[in-house]
């Protein structure tokens, strides 16, 4: 079985971010989701578990990080290619994500980020192999 991420975070409103990553195209499981939490399934081995602050605060002794204000993580998701990053930051920036930090273009590599609708930083990027491997 291939490893698998499932990224917790904290959401103000479930409804809202449900309904954000539903716009990028992405489904959530049923099976993992109830009126605290969602189960974004981003692909076969990536989820990002949406769960309500209070459903949050019972997996940690720590304060919940405000990502409108701090940042705590950066999550980046690999693309297929250019035209994929723009399609994921544009639809992320029409559906209610806001602007996270310039474009960047390397030539070989290629990116876009965006915040969802709490803050959080998700980060597009598509490389091109010949050039990771060694080969251009």
């Amino acid at each position: 079985m291939a490893q698998m991420i499932f990224v917790n975070l904290p959401v103000k409103d479930l409804e809202t971010s449900k309904g954000f990553f539903g716009k990028l195209g992405y489904g959530i499981n049923p099976q993992f989701s109830d009126d605290k939490t969602a189960c974004v399934v981003i692909s076969d081995t990536i989820f990002a578990m949406l769960l309500t602050e209070p459903r949050f605060k019972d997996f940690t002794k720590k304060d919940i990080a405000d990502a409108s204000r701090t940042t705590e993580v950066i999550l980046a998701l690999s693309a297929d290619s250019r035209e994929k990053v723009d399609e994921l930051a544009d639809a992320a920036l029409a559906s209610g994500g806001s602007p996270a930090g310039e474009t960047q273009d390397l030539g070989f590599m290629y990116g876009r980020s965006f915040q969802d609708p709490d803050g959080h930083i998700w980060e597009v990027v598509w490389m091109d192999e010949s050039a990771v491997q060694g080969e251009g």
